[in-house]
């Protein structure tokens, strides 16, 4: 496997555990802020769909034709990290896999060496590879990826990748957690 399938694969699972944080979450819980910065599912998958689909798009001449409203100039502050009331589920999720296929496209067309050019950066980081982009993007989808993982915790206590995660020991968390607490406690002097 070479370079560029392999940051390609990564990639690829990021997003897939990012979709997986909302299975079998309803409406509220997937919109539900958890964070005081408002912090949700949907609007992380909605937020790494669009930037996605710019870093993949714009930066190589390749735009997706796609309007993304929340993005624009005039747009609320931070609209792309929470859905509205009349965005649905499916549209987010139907963003997600378009972003996703437009970007796999982007980077099969291309060589890792490819330059483009993020306009929206300094002048003097604008030019850019195919590689930086992919590794960008890899370092982004797994920083939220680590708040999804958090934010459904704090929903349903769900935790891992996925629901049979054999990175997650089986234990008795609440007691795990005390044991933690207590450790704190004692380390500050409380």
């Amino acid at each position: 496997m070479d370079e560029k399938d392999t940051l390609l694969r990564h990639l690829r699972d990021l997003r897939a555990s990012m979709l997986g944080k909302l299975d079998g979450l309803g409406e509220y819980e997937i919109r539900r802020p958890m964070t005081p910065t408002g912090t949700n599912l949907l609007g992380l998958v909605k937020h790494v769909a669009s930037v996605e689909l710019d870093y993949f798009g714009v930066v190589f001449g390749r735009p997706s034709g796609r309007q993304l409203p929340w993005l624009a100039d005039d747009a609320e502050v931070n609209a792309d990290m929470w859905a509205t009331a009349d965005e649905t589920r499916d549209q987010i999720v139907e963003l997600h896999e378009f972003s996703a296929a437009h970007s796999d496209e982007t980077i099969e067309l291309l060589p890792l060496d490819a330059p483009g050019q993020v306009p929206w950066w300094p002048e003097e980081r604008r030019d850019v590879t195919l590689h930086q982009i992919l590794v960008h993007m890899s370092v982004e989808r797994a920083r939220h990826a680590g708040h999804a993982d958090i934010v459904r915790e704090l929903v349903d206590g769900a935790v891992g990748s996925r629901q049979d995660d054999p990175n997650i020991p089986t234990i008795d968390w609440p007691t795990y957690r005390e044991q933690l607490e207590a450790a704190a406690r004692q380390a500050s002097g409380r």
